[in-house]
């Protein structure tokens, strides 16, 4: 799994849990002035997972005031960009006289080198709030700085377009970090700063200033994403992915060039994965398995045995049973199912 720093508030006393929470908030963002009306019971979770000089900072805490002011900024600058995922609660930021709000699915952007002041609310009856946070050296993101700079303090959503790629990206991280090993760290801190660099680049309508590989990675992802949400529909093919992202279809062979793998291939490998797990489902046992097939795609019977054995080299039939058999009469899950075919990111 990767390396993880976490912090639990009921781990320490509680006259100590505010003030470790300062210490901690400041040594991962930036040193800041944090206040607080919950010190004596105040409530934190935060995991610091690091991705090469990238840092990703799931959180939950009860609402704090926090303050980045030049005298801090003298003190000690990181020369980092930030950015927030808030996923419940809501959140102010004032730069002087320029000030923003922010709910769920918005995203916070920031920089250590300048002043700011930032408070929050919880929701629900414990008064919690739920965010994402990100650091990234401003050395690091493939951005000119000096575009950079402008972005801070403009709007940013984490519902749409290249900001729900962003958000995806993040919950996912959050939830599945056990599942990496530590040397996935380094490549998911790349995908996470060219992610994070289109996002500020799209907001200010400057895409071209971004490096070719960036974009080029970029445009991957969000074809991946396109991939995993049509595999229902019978009709997606390379054609149809290359039409949805404005690019021809020698275009999109190229940006796949590097993955070792063809999209038809994908498209395939991504289908057969999903129908694997619904056979290993006994909730879905009653489901023919040509119902199965179809529901990922496969709406030809022939064609997805075919593509099944070669795949597996037993039949659709003969992996549930297997799967089934292994996962026991009461299971929930396939865990001495046969192989499914790896996930493609």
């Amino acid at each position: 799994m990767l390396a993880e720093t976490v912090f639990r508030s009921e781990d320490v006393d509680a006259a100590d849990r505010f003030d470790l929470w300062r210490d901690l908030m400041s040594d991962t963002h930036a040193p800041m002035d944090l206040t607080t009306e919950h010190a004596v019971d105040f409530t934190a979770h935060v995991r610091c997972i690091q991705l090469g000089p990238v840092s990703v900072w799931p959180a939950t805490f009860r609402p704090v005031t926090w303050r980045r002011t030049p005298q801090r900024i003298r003190q000690s600058d990181p020369e980092t960009y930030h950015i927030s995922l808030v996923l419940q609660g809501t959140a102010g930021v004032s730069w002087g006289e320029q000030q923003r709000s922010l709910g769920p699915y918005d995203l916070h952007n920031n920089q250590s080198s300048r002043p700011y002041d930032i408070w929050s609310e919880g929701c629900g009856p414990d008064r919690l709030l739920r965010t994402v946070g990100v650091e990234v050296p401003k050395d690091v993101l493939p951005l000119p700085r000096g575009r950079a700079e402008r972005v801070v303090g403009l709007p940013m959503s984490g519902r749409e377009g290249v900001g729900a790629l962003l958000t995806q990206f993040l919950v996912r991280l959050a939830a599945d970090a056990g599942t990496y090993q530590p040397g996935d760290a380094p490549r998911l801190g790349m995908v996470l700063t060219d992610l994070f660099a289109t996002v500020w680049a799209h907001t200010l309508e400057a895409e071209r200033s971004l490096q070719p590989e960036t974009r080029r990675r970029t445009l991957l992802l969000r074809m991946k994403a396109f991939i995993q949400q049509h595999l229902h529909d019978p009709a997606l093919t390379p054609r149809t992915v290359a039409d949805a992202h404005h690019i021809s279809l020698s275009h999109l062979h190229r940006t796949f060039q590097e993955e070792g793998i063809t999209v038809a291939a994908l498209i395939r490998t991504r289908r057969l994965e999903r129908i694997c797990q619904d056979l290993a489902n006994p909730d879905l046992m009653a489901l023919p398995i040509h119902a199965v097939a179809a529901r990922w795609g496969f709406p030809r019977p022939a064609e997805f045995s075919r593509a099944f054995r070669a795949a597996h080299g037993i039949s659709p039939r003969d992996y549930r049973h297997q799967a089934l058999k292994a996962s026991g009469p009461r299971g929930r899950g396939a865990t001495g199912a046969p192989t499914a075919p790896p996930r493609a990111e």
